[in-house]
This record gives structure tokens, sequence and C-alpha cells, in this order.
């Protein structure tokens, strides 16, 4: 997995929006980007409202849950351990993802600085001690 480079440079044609590149070139426009042409290719893009998104990213997020639905908080720390289990783990996240970025685009959420932005107020909101 490459590294994240810094700082972060705007994409050109958004305000406001950040690429953050990793080393390997992976970033998220890029990803949204091939999220958005997969859905195109295929059609799919009048299903992909804002509300369809919230609800397909519920499920994979439940879909998550379920692999570790039973499990005790040390078979959980161990679960990438198994490699089927490992490739049901990173299979759910990547879903998870997926949605979360379509989510975004759609809407015109830059996630990164909306996660920035939420981490700036938590550290104001629970000081550490």
């Amino acid at each position: 997995m490459g590294r994240i480079r810094g700082p972060a440079s705007r994409r050109p044609g958004r305000p406001g929006r950040r690429q953050v590149t990793r080393d390997d070139g992976l970033d998220v426009a890029g990803l949204q980007r091939r999220l958005a042409g997969f859905a195109a290719a295929r059609g799919w893009e009048p299903y992909h409202t804002p509300k369809n998104l919230a609800a397909a990213l519920s499920v994979e997020a439940a879909e998550l849950v379920e692999i570790f639905q039973w499990l005790t908080p040390e078979e959980s720390a161990a679960v990438m351990e198994d490699p089927e289990s490992a490739h049901r783990v990173r299979d759910e996240a990547a879903d998870v993802l997926a949605y979360l970025l379509q989510f975004c685009e759609v809407l015109g959420v830059d996630v990164l600085e909306a996660l920035r932005d939420k981490i700036d107020r938590n550290e104001r909101r629970f000081p550490a001690p």
C-alpha cells in the first residue's frame, strides 16, 4: 500500500475539492471517476440517488458487521489471519468505501475535507486529558 503524499492539491474544475494521491497514483477523485464510469457503462446512473446510495452503504456496512457478529473480541482481533475471512473483510470494506465515495460524489461532498473538519470538531469537543 502506498503512502499518502501531501500537501493535497486542488482538483481542477471543482472548486474546493482536494486531491490526495498515494505514491502508487491511487486517489479519491480517480476512484470516484472509475466508480461513476462503471455505473454509467451499465446504465445505473438513474439509480444512484442519495437515498439509494445511502441505503446501499448501510447494507454493505451491515454485511461487514455480520462477519464479526458472533466473534469474541479475541477472534475479531485475529480475523485477518484466516485468508477466507480476510478476503471477506477486504471485500465488504471495499463495498462500504465504494458506496461512500459514490454518495459523496453525487452530493458534492469532499469526503477528505469533511473527515478533517469532523476530526477537528471532535478534538475540540473531546480534548485529550
